[in-house]
């Protein structure tokens, strides 16, 4: 694994090359990258404060044991009685001999805590922490390479799961208990999974509820689940017994869609391309008011994060980075059609965590 200070000097680098002094973070998946850990996140605010050459812990007593066994980092302790202003105040005095000249501030972080914060800084500028410690998340090492591909496998083997299980008279709901039963069975908690069968599936994020599957329906199933600390993230499509012409003919367009978007994708090219190579082959089909949301998103610490597959995305993909790709067609009243893929881009084009196919699976 990659040492905290390794990502410590990483974070230095980039905060040097964009003139910022002091990048702010609390407990979350930015802390966490850094850290390798971050405490419980709740109303007694705790900071990591990295400046060019020291970093320190801001933390309540009550967590100081517990984080110092975990982190080997200065701490500035503050007590509920005395409140966490006077130690934050010593700590950017520390941290900070010469003031803020800009501040990169976790956009995660809770209102109050950061307000705290500048209220100490005076009149830094202002940037959030998806310009430092997110602009290097987005490039994954080895190591989290090899946790996003394991934990894709086991998103495959519960899907495989749900499959198995698909009949005629079953709940969405009740399908959806088998895909999280799968990941249990792989030591894996799920964190999501939506079940969305015959119109539901018009609904993008559809809540998977007790609509009971008919012969013909098609379903949307779209899980996730952590494995080693790492998420994935894949949709597929299922049919139950025999399917109209119109699905198959959409779910081709959706299919195309994602090829052009995985040729579309290399290192140097906008984020908006990608997007743009996936919509273009639905609007000439004749879809282009049914797919409603972006082409994809980064997948790293957490399930949606940077990079973003927009119309609109000006970043410039990277090899290393990990992100979906997963146009859509959704028909209101009749049925809706996502692929999901989760990549890593390599120098020569995307490549596949998941090894399941796309082709809709058919229970009979």
């Amino acid at each position: 694994m990659t040492s905290v200070a390794n990502r410590l000097a990483a974070l230095r680098d980039i905060m040097q090359r964009g003139g910022t002094t002091l990048t702010a973070l609390a407990p979350g998946a930015h802390m966490h990258w850094v850290l390798g850990y971050h405490p419980h996140p709740d109303e007694r605010p705790t900071y990591l404060l990295v400046g060019p050459d020291k970093a320190m812990m801001v933390v309540p007593s009550v967590n100081a044991q517990d984080i110092g066994a975990r982190v080997d980092l200065p701490q500035q302790v503050w007590t509920d009685e005395e409140g966490p202003a006077k130690a934050l105040s010593e700590a950017l005095k520390q941290v900070l001999p010469d003031g803020a000249v800009r501040v990169s501030l976790d956009e995660t972080m809770r209102a109050d805590a950061a307000l705290l914060l500048l209220d100490q800084l005076g009149t830094a500028q202002r940037c959030f922490a998806t310009e430092t410690v997110g602009a290097l998340r987005m490039r994954k090492d080895a190591a989290e390479f090899a946790a996003l591909k394991a934990a894709a496998l086991v998103a495959d083997k519960a899907m495989q799961a749900g499959f198995a299980a698909l009949r005629p008279g079953l709940t969405e709901r009740q399908v959806a208990e088998v895909i999280r039963d799968g990941f249990a069975r792989q030591n894996t908690p799920s964190a999501f999974c939506l079940v969305a069968s015959g119109p539901n599936g018009a609904f993008p994020h559809h809540s998977t509820g007790d609509r009971v599957i008919q012969t013909g329906d098609a379903i949307v199933i779209d899980i996730g689940g952590t494995t080693g600390g790492y998420p994935s993230d894949m949709t597929r499509m299922a049919l139950v017994g025999k399917t109209s012409e119109e699905y198959t003919a959409v779910h081709a367009v959706v299919e195309r869609a994602v090829q052009a978007a995985m040729a579309a994708a290399r290192p140097g090219v906008l984020a908006k391309s990608v997007d743009k190579a996936a919509r273009d082959v639905i609007a000439q089909a004749g879809y282009g008011d049914y797919f409603v949301h972006r082409t994809g998103h980064g997948l790293g610490l957490e399930v949606h994060e940077p990079p973003y597959l927009t119309a609109t995305s000006e970043t410039v993909l990277e090899e290393g980075m990990v992100f979906s790709i997963e146009p859509g067609i959704y028909l209101p009243g009749r049925f809706g059609i996502r692929l999901e893929e989760i990549v890593i881009l390599r120098a020569d084009g995307p490549e596949i965590l998941s090894s399941l196919p796309r082709a809709a699976f058919v229970a009979t």
